[in-house]
This record gives structure tokens, C-alpha cells and sequence, in this order.
């Protein structure tokens, strides 16, 4: 029999959309979530259960990453004679040629690593990772596959293919999708794959056509990149002269199996199309600025019943600081302090992003949904009440004050130590993958 854990809190979060409750908390068993209420409740409802006392801390759904690469951390502080002069410099003489190209199984290994470790660390429950390595296939999604699921975390993994190099590779990025995502089907596993391919300006017609049709007979998404500056929507108007979302409309491909990451240089028009498809988007607000790619139409999308949720990109990997990029840097894009209130973003960084994912019963703490948990520090400057509590967490935590991490009903992180792997050890096998990398690169 599953064991029984009554978990109290200073505060429980349900779902961005109620107020948090006041000495609230919940009860866990067999991966899933059993009761909630008040801590004197619980405790009288279960008198047998376990007790974990977080009277000191919120309780709130775990985060959903919506976009991670996993392999991007081997590219921070790599050394290049000159910065990327705009978003095609940033792939044709970075990005594509130093990373993705020069990735093995042994670097993806020790890059997966390292990003469950910082998930874990800062509340990260689920994400959807997105690997382009065209010189690692096959086989290189078994190798992230191995490394999250020793460490418990929800994960949906695919292979950007792309025919960028080749349509022979891109034909091994399609069979590397496919093989995995049978393969896990086939399993009793958190973790999941999804289709996956590039953009319009690396695939052709006929092979979006073919990882679409794939995602049809598997029964998965399919997620791409979209518009992520302004090179895409150009190209599609002097080759197709439509922009992006008007061309994938034209042939057909848009609905709610899409998952469509980016979407920054979209026109009002294309936001419709998105909506009246039902196409999921996944922001990622610090990520467009590295690039340089500009301001994602987040309210906007969200104003038009789009599901978004909020990725890192692999960039800035701590889930509060893209929390308060989503929360801020709209307000000042569109000079109104009232778009992308705290719930709103609280919203899109937990249920929304398991929605956008296709994930069930992710992303709220309710009766029946998945326990995945964390327990956020709240001994904030001024008082914590359930009227400013999201906007004081968004604004004053960061991943270093998330405690405890659950997922399934399975302990990650408890009382500030992360349960599954050791930081230094870690930290030192990155450094060595990325130290290879760039001595491969650069000689």
C-alpha cells in the first residue's frame, strides 16, 4: 500500500487562479495528490501519515518548463573572437558551427546532468527539452533519457531535426524522434518524446510535412520553432510570400497538437490564426533578448485565449527570473503596469506550461492531480498575506529559496539539499564537457 504524506504549509497555492490559503496543506500518496486543506484538517483526516512540517514555506505546483536545451549551458563563457552582429550571425557563425554540430553522447550526458540538477535545485517538476545534435544521432535522446530518469524529473524529450546539413540527416533526426517516442510509449516512465523539427528556413515543404504526419501516427505533438526574429518571417515572405503562421496555415498543419516556441516577430493577424487553431506557444522572455530577437507578443497571444506557457531556453535557467522577465518587461513594452499580472505569470509557469505540453493533471495541487510539489522559503522582508503572496514570491524569491522538491509523490530536494546527484561532482564533470567542447572548436 502507498505510503501517505500530509505535507503542512505556511501558505498552500492551488492554481494561479484562487487565492493561496492561509496554514494550508496537502496530502500525497501512490504519485498523486490525496486531499488539501487546512494543516488542522489534514492532520485530524490522517492521523497515520507521514508529517512533513513547511509551516515556514508556500506550497505551490511545480514549475513547467516549456522550452529547455539542456546542451546550451556548455556554450555560457565560450570564448569567440567577436560577438554575433544579429540573429542569423548568432546561428551561422555560433551557434549551429561551435554547439549543436560539435555535441557527442559523452557531452550531452554531462550537459543533461548538470540541467536536472538545476531544475531540481530551482522547482523545475516537467519540461520539454529540444537537442540538435546532428553528428550524435542516432542514439543521443536515449542518452538524456538515461539521465532524467534517474533523477525523477517529468520530461518530455525530442530531437530538432532539420535538413540543414543534409536531408539524409535530416532523415536521421525524423527516425530519431520516432524510435524514441515508441519507446517510451512502450514504457512505464515520466518520461515522454515529442516530434520535433526546425523552421521553415531549414526544412523543406515536404519534410514539415512528413514530421507532421509522424506526429499524427504516434499520436504526439509536434513542436517547432517559430519567428523567432525577424529572418524567418522575411524569408517566408520572399519564398512563400506569406509570413510564418500564414504559410503553416496554408498548408494545413496548425492545431492544438502544435507547439509552436517563440513566436516573437508575429503580426496581429498570425495571432489570430494561432488562436483560432488552438496552436500552444511557449514564451521565453530573457532568452529573445540574448538574441536579440525582440519582444514576444505574450499579452497579446494571452488576450486571444492562446495557451502560453514559459520556457528558459537554456538560457537563464532560473524559473523566477523569467518569471519577473515575463512580469516586467511587457508592462514597460506596452507602458501599462496592469498586462501580465502575478497570477497571470504564475499561470503560464505552472498549469498553462503543463497544458501547452500535454501533460494531464500537471500544474495544479488538487485531488487526483500529479504531486508535483515544491515548498518555496517565505520569510519575505514585509508580511505575506494570500492577497500579495504571488506578487511577493515572483518578486523577492529566487531558485535558491525553493526547500523541497516532489514529483510523483518522490522527494527531489528536502530541506535545501538536492537528493540525487552531488553538486561539486556534477559541476566538475560540466566544466570538463565544456572545456572538450571548446578546445574542439577553437584548437
Amino acid at each position: 500500500m502507498a505510503r501517505t504524506e500530509v505535507i503542512l504549509g505556511q501558505f498552500l497555492i492551488t492554481g494561479a487562479d484562487e487565492e493561496p490559503l492561509p496554514q494550508a496543506g496537502v496530502a500525497v500518496s501512490g504519485a498523486k495528490i490525496l486531499d488539501t486543506g487546512a494543516n488542522a484538517d489534514l492532520l485530524r483526516r490522517y492521523p497515520d501519515a507521514e508529517v512533513v512540517d513547511k509551516r515556514d514555506c508556500a506550497l505551490a505546483p511545480g514549475f513547467v518548463n516549456t522550452h529547455h536545451h539542456m546542451y546550451g549551458v556548455l556554450a555560457h563563457g565560450i570564448p569567440l573572437q567577436r560577438a554575433p552582429a544579429g540573429f542569423w550571425p548568432f546561428l551561422e557563425e555560433f551557434w549551429w558551427p561551435l554547439v549543436e554540430d560539435s555535441l557527442t553522447h559523452d557531452l550531452i550526458a554531462a550537459a543533461t546532468e548538470w540541467a536536472c540538477f538545476e531544475m531540481t535545485s530551482n522547482g523545475i517538476t516537467a519540461f520539454y527539452d529540444c537537442l540538435e545534435a546532428p553528428n550524435a544521432i542516432p542514439g543521443a535522446l536515449d542518452v538524456e533519457a538515461e539521465v532524467v530518469e534517474r533523477w525523477g524529473l517529468r520530461g518530455i524529450l525530442s530531437f530538432e531535426a532539420t535538413e540543414r546539413k543534409s536531408a539524409a540527416n535530416g532523415q536521421e533526426g525524423l527516425r530519431e524522434n520516432e524510435r524514441f517516442i515508441r519507446r517510451q510509449q512502450g514504457k512505464d516512465s515520466l518520461v515522454q518524446g515529442m516530434m520535433c523539427f526546425h523552421t521553415t528556413f531549414t526544412c523543406s515543404p515536404d519534410f514539415i510535412r512528413q514530421a507532421f504526419d509522424l506526429a499524427r501516427a504516434l499520436g504526439v505533438k509536434t513542436h517547432m520553432h517559430l519567428s523567432e526574429g525577424t529572418y524567418e518571417p522575411e524569408f517566408c515572405l520572399r519564398t512563400y510570400g506569406k509570413r510564418t503562421v500564414e504559410v503553416y496555415d496554408e498548408w494545413g498543419l496548425l492545431g492544438p497538437a502544435v507547439l509552436a516556441s517563440q513566436c516573437v516577430q508575429i503580426s496581429p493577424r498570425e495571432i489570430q490564426l494561432l488562436a483560432q487553431a488552438g496552436v500552444a506557444v511557449s514564451h521565453m522572455p530573457l532568452s529573445n533578448c540574448e538574441v536579440g530577437g525582440g519582444f514576444a507578443p505574450a499579452p497579446e497571444m494571452l488576450a486571444q485565449g492562446i495557451t502560453v506557457g514559459l520556457g528558459t531556453d537554456g538560457y537563464v535557467n532560473d524559473f523566477f527570473e523569467v518569471m519577473r522577465g515575463a512580469f516586467l518587461m511587457h508592462k514597460a513594452r506596452l507602458q501599462d503596469p496592469t498586462v501580465m499580472p502575478a497570477s497571470v505569470v504564475w499561470k503560464m509557469a505552472t498549469e498553462s506550461g503543463a497544458r501547452a505540453l500535454g501533460l494531464e493533471n500537471v500544474g495544479r495541487v488538487e485531488p487526483g492531480w500529479a504531486a508535483d510539489l515544491i515548498a518555496i522559503r517565505a520569510d519575505l522582508p514585509t508580511p505575506a498575506a494570500p492577497h500579495n503572496l504571488l506578487d511577493q514570491l515572483l518578486l523577492w524569491r529566487n531558485g535558491r529559496h525553493v526547500s523541497d522538491v516532489m514529483v510523483a509523490s518522490e522527494w527531489l530536494k528536502r530541506d535545501g539539499r538536492v537528493l540525487r546527484g552531488d553538486e561539486a561532482t556534477i559541476r566538475a564533470r560540466c566544466q570538463q564537457a565544456a572545456q572538450r567542447l571548446w578546445e574542439k572548436t577553437h584548437g
